[in-house]
């Protein structure tokens, strides 16, 4: 299949329309180029805030309810060019609202199918930022979707830096990483966690990234990033572990080619086997002996 994944730029909204015309223009150019997976990022739903106004879009507490309350437009738009375009459309995250959560937003990126079907994947590990200024909090458990395209699940951002998040979904064919990092540092650690996760799971991670500066808006206002597919560096995959990778900071889409039968392949007979041999280290995580050594 053909997966395009993206380095995102958030704009000021002029109206409802642009946002539209924007995400359309986004999926008619990946499906232009045959992708069948289009892969948006962590908190790029943020720019909605811009619609109702730049003082709410720069006040944190405003910004997140201006997003929620439109995520029921944003999510029919999905659903609808996931239909027209005939793709599976990962559309970015955002900060929702949830009764059944809890009185805090969650971050949720949803997930749409072209017959319709639409399920989402709450983030489960706040940062500090999240947990401390913005007060968003960890939504529904992880899910794994069986889809027309493999086994997906979702690591949002952060989640992608703990193992035991991954091993949860060690069934997945594809680990889909929406980010959102200021700093170049930020970004290398998520994309440090994609790709151990898919060395330790001997699956595809798929990262996307929000990209440029946002200035009215206090908490995406800075954003650095770049889209990329990576793979476990054993047989049938490249031996860097990258499978492809866009330009740090440039906007657009990052394409490339998988082939899930490789993923079977490799944990069934690659060089090495970390997914099937994940259970070796039980017992090896007690107290350590410490010995003085001069």
């Amino acid at each position: 299949m053909k997966i395009a994944t993206a380095a995102y730029p958030m704009d000021f909204l002029e109206d409802w329309d642009a946002y539209a015309a924007k995400i359309e223009a986004w999926v008619a150019e990946a499906s232009g180029q045959g992708a069948e997976l289009m892969v948006f990022p962590e908190y790029g739903s943020m720019e909605i805030a811009t619609l109702a106004g730049r003082a709410a879009a720069g006040d944190l507490e405003a910004s997140l309810h201006a997003v929620s309350e439109r995520m029921p437009q944003v999510d029919a738009l999905h659903s609808d060019l996931a239909g027209k375009y005939g793709a599976h459309i990962l559309a970015a995250s955002a900060p929702v609202f949830d009764a059944a959560i809890g009185p805090r937003p969650v971050n949720r990126a949803r997930f749409f199918a072209p017959g319709g079907g639409m399920e989402f994947q709450d983030k489960q590990i706040m940062t500090r930022f999240e947990r401390e200024d913005w007060h968003v909090v960890g939504g529904a458990p992880l899910q794994l979707f069986d889809t027309a395209l493999g086994k997906i699940g979702i690591l949002i951002c952060y989640d992608s830096e703990y193992p035991l998040l991954g091993r949860a979904l060690r069934d997945a064919d594809l680990l889909l990483v929406p980010s959102c990092t200021e700093a170049q540092a930020g970004y290398s650690r998520v994309r440090i966690g994609a790709m151990a996760r898919a060395l330790e799971q001997q699956c595809i991670a798929v990262m996307a990234s929000t990209v440029g500066d946002c200035d009215w808006s206090e908490a995406v206002d800075t954003n650095t990033g770049m889209g990329g597919v990576f793979c476990p560096p054993d047989t049938g995959f490249p031996a860097t572990g990258v499978i492809a990778e866009g330009s740090l900071g440039k906007p657009g889409w990052t394409y490339a080619e998988v082939d899930l039968d490789a993923v079977a392949r490799v944990r069934n007979d690659g060089v090495v086997l970390n997914r099937s041999h994940w259970d070796d280290q039980s017992g090896r995580d007690g107290p350590v002996t410490l010995r003085a050594l001069r």
